[in-house]
């Protein structure tokens, strides 16, 4: 049945409007950015096609353009707007984190982290560079592969923060496993550029861990 033919109040976008978007499941909310479907399937049946292949919208938004392309009704045209929507929703979050003090948007650098983070296929270590006053100068991606105290250098994390006058550092890294508890290594990997950064005075405020839908953070466990 074609959207057009259901009531007014089940139709995702009007349900949107009345309700807000919080309302929209997560293929509801897809098929109102797909738009339309494709014969015999309305825009609502291909975002729940998608997201049963993908199995959740994470996996989606990190789908390469062969792989979301390969889905019949979904081209390049469609792959371009999806990403997009999702390195405006990126810069929003980082403009949010920019405004003033990062430890008080909290919310702002979590949604930040799980964007740029969950669903990549590799590890991937990122360091937030603030100055004394908590404001972010920058973030960057430094190492990706298995995350090890080996692997990741604390002397190039302390080279740069020393080349851009950081007062401070924030952690991210993801598990592609899914599972956002921290490992031995993760312990000891913090242990090393903690104890390394203090012999600079440079602050370390926390360290995420990004698995899924799920973002750990060290100082609220008490680890750092």
């Amino acid at each position: 049945m074609a959207i057009t033919d259901w009531p007014a109040g089940e139709r995702p976008r009007e349900k949107l409007l009345q309700r807000g978007a919080a309302a929209l499941s997560d293929a509801e909310l897809l098929a109102i950015f797909l738009r339309t479907g494709i014969p015999g399937t309305n825009a609502v049946d291909l975002a729940r096609t998608l997201l049963q292949h993908f199995g959740n919208l994470t996996r989606l938004f990190a789908a390469d353009e062969k792989a979301l392309c390969a889905i019949n009704g979904i081209g390049q045209a469609k792959y371009v707007q999806l990403q997009a929507v999702l390195e405006m929703a990126k810069r929003a979050l980082q403009e949010e984190m920019r405004s003033g003090d990062a430890l008080n948007s909290p919310v702002a650098v979590r949604n930040y982290l799980q964007l740029l983070l969950r669903g990549r296929p590799q590890e991937v270590f990122t360091v937030i560079f603030l100055d004394t006053q908590h404001r972010v100068i920058a973030t960057e991606e430094m190492f990706s592969g298995t995350l090890t105290q080996t692997s990741v250098y604390p002397r190039e994390v302390v080279k740069r923060a020393l080349a851009l006058n950081a007062g401070a550092v924030i952690f991210a890294h993801n598990h592609p496993s899914g599972i956002a508890e921290p490992s031995q290594s993760d312990h000891l990997l913090t242990s090393a550029l903690k104890q390394a950064l203090d012999l600079v005075d440079v602050r370390v405020l926390d360290h995420f861990i990004v698995a899924g839908s799920a973002c750990l953070s060290f100082a609220e466990r008490g680890l750092l």
